[in-house]
């Protein structure tokens, strides 16, 4: 090892990093059954859910990368315009699709699908989100890694295979619970460590947040709007509004990892509560570290402006590494890994929801012994877990914009995931065949603006989604047949578990 911090310091992120891992294995203790475990029993608050919403959306990426946007020069606020977006579509979601994911005892979103359409469309759906998911996530670990490496002078792909074996671990163990828990504590953490920060910056500074202020209103880092139209930019007022919420109605709408939460709450109206909060909240969370980039910018132009960096990602990881005292370095490098194991115990969690639930579950020809399907699920985390390392080596050789590939990748299968849903929630007459060949539709429109186009990515889920749906109903009304499985589904009364 090459420590690049205090002994100090790595005793602090070793003992949290311990500690989270052995929360995880007490609080999941006792666990008999998939009910407790995928979805902790439905007993969960309301608040512990919004916390775990806001956690697993928040990883490294957004602490690290949000930050460089405004780091950079040219930088500036409109990332904030995202954000608007995301707390209309967080509306959306608690008033059309939570009332789909409370009728019946419901393991995953894709579960909706399958009672609509038929279990094909179900397992294409889970299969997309499984795929994308992981991939995602791997980037994300990548990012994590870069931190360790710099802080412990492991090579990335060890730090990418320690990082990725400690969540497993307590995810593993722990369940939804643990995960959800994890979450709440890993929140405060990460949005200390930024708090912290900032502070730091401010008494670094001569002249403090006023002089940041200063430059950051000469240099042009105060921008918040732009109400231009262009496909290809990523920053107008417009892209934000539109395309963060269509984001956000597939991310936190149809995607298994935020639905399984909504499944954990006591009640519909508790879930509402908490997902449509988290947007808020997440507005605030996107101001203090674009705020924290604005400092960092001012910070390495006036006080250290020798420093060069390759990406924009490497900033704030710099800076926690080189300029924080002794103590508070670990507090921080503390927050970057919360803030990376939060989600990623979340994705583990829900990809072997989604795979047990979806694709396992259906190919069994009699009743699974008791405690057979929870042996699987834990076996299918590790498996997960196993895939995103070997992702995340993998991109270490070709990512270059983290954030921007991680909400691509999002993007994609917002879009996809979303117009199946909307088939499936708006529409009456569109079967299973018209909605799988709206999906390959959707796909090849997504893969034509990815590879084709510049057009950017907070309209891939635009666009993907409108796609699929506009296709799927066509070919419904070509094909001229209507869905005998809803047919069946109207002349009965679906159970509500909106209980009190």
């Amino acid at each position: 090892m090459n420590l690049a911090v205090h002994p100090v310091d790595l005793g602090i992120v070793v003992a949290y990093v311990c500690g989270i891992v052995m929360l995880g294995i007490w609080v999941g203790r006792g666990q008999r059954d998939l009910n407790s475990y995928l979805l902790g029993s439905r007993d969960l608050p309301w608040w512990a859910i919004l916390g775990s919403i806001v956690a697993t959306e928040t990883s490294t990426v957004t602490f690290l990368s949000v930050p460089g946007i405004t780091f950079a020069e040219g930088g500036d606020l409109r990332f904030l315009q995202l954000a608007m977006g995301l707390i209309a579509g967080r509306i959306v979601v608690a008033l059309v699709l939570l009332p789909q994911y409370f009728r019946g005892q419901m393991f995953t979103a894709y579960e909706v699908l399958a009672k609509r359409f038929g279990g094909a469309t179900k397992q294409t759906a889970s299969a997309l989100f499984l795929v994308t998911r992981n991939l995602g996530d791997g980037l994300r670990l990548f990012l994590t890694a870069i931190v360790m490496e710099k802080v412990v002078g492991f090579d990335l792909a060890t730090s990418i295979v320690l990082i990725g074996i400690a969540t497993i671990v307590y995810t593993f163990f722990g369940g939804m619970k643990a995960v959800v828990w994890n979450d709440c504590i890993q929140l405060v953490a990460y949005l200390g460590g930024a708090l912290l920060a900032c502070q730091i910056i401010g008494q670094r500074v001569p002249g403090g947040w006023g002089e940041i202020a200063r430059f950051a209103e000469t240099t042009g880092r105060l921008r918040l709007f732009d109400f231009s139209w262009s496909w290809e930019s990523k920053d107008t007022f417009w892209a934000g509004l539109i395309g963060g919420a269509f984001l956000t109605l597939g991310t936190h709408g149809t995607d298994q990892m935020m639905v399984q939460r909504y499944l954990s709450a006591r009640r519909q109206r508790d879930a509402g509560k908490a997902i449509v909060a988290s947007g808020l909240v997440v507005l605030m969370q996107f101001t203090l570290f674009l705020l924290l980039g604005i400092g960092l910018a001012c910070f390495y132009a006036r006080v250290a402006p020798g420093a060069r960096f390759d990406r924009g990602d490497e900033v704030l990881a710099t800076f926690i590494v080189t300029q924080l005292p002794v103590g508070a370095t670990g507090v921080t490098l503390a927050a970057v890994f919360s803030a990376a194991m939060s989600t990623l115990s979340s994705s583990l969690h829900s990809s072997a929801s989604a795979a047990v639930n979806d694709l396992y579950r259906p190919t069994l020809r009699k009743p699974p012994k008791p405690g057979h399907l929870l042996r699987v699920s834990r076996l299918m985390t590790v498996a997960f877990g196993v895939i995103q390392i070997l992702v995340g080596i993998g991109a270490s050789y070709v990512s270059r914009s983290v954030i921007n590939d991680a909400l691509a990748i999002a993007g994609f299968a917002a879009g996809i995931l979303l117009g199946i849903f909307a088939l499936g929630v708006l529409t009456t007459r569109v079967g299973q065949s018209a909605a799988m060949v709206g999906v390959l539709a959707g796909v090849a429109m997504l893969s034509w603006l990815k590879f084709a186009t510049q057009v950017a990515w907070p309209w891939y889920a635009v666009l993907g989604s409108l796609t699929v749906f506009a296709t799927g109903y066509l070919v419904s009304l070509l094909i001229q047949t209507r869905n005998p499985i809803l047919d069946d589904l109207q002349n009965s009364s679906p159970t509500n578990l909106d209980h009190e």
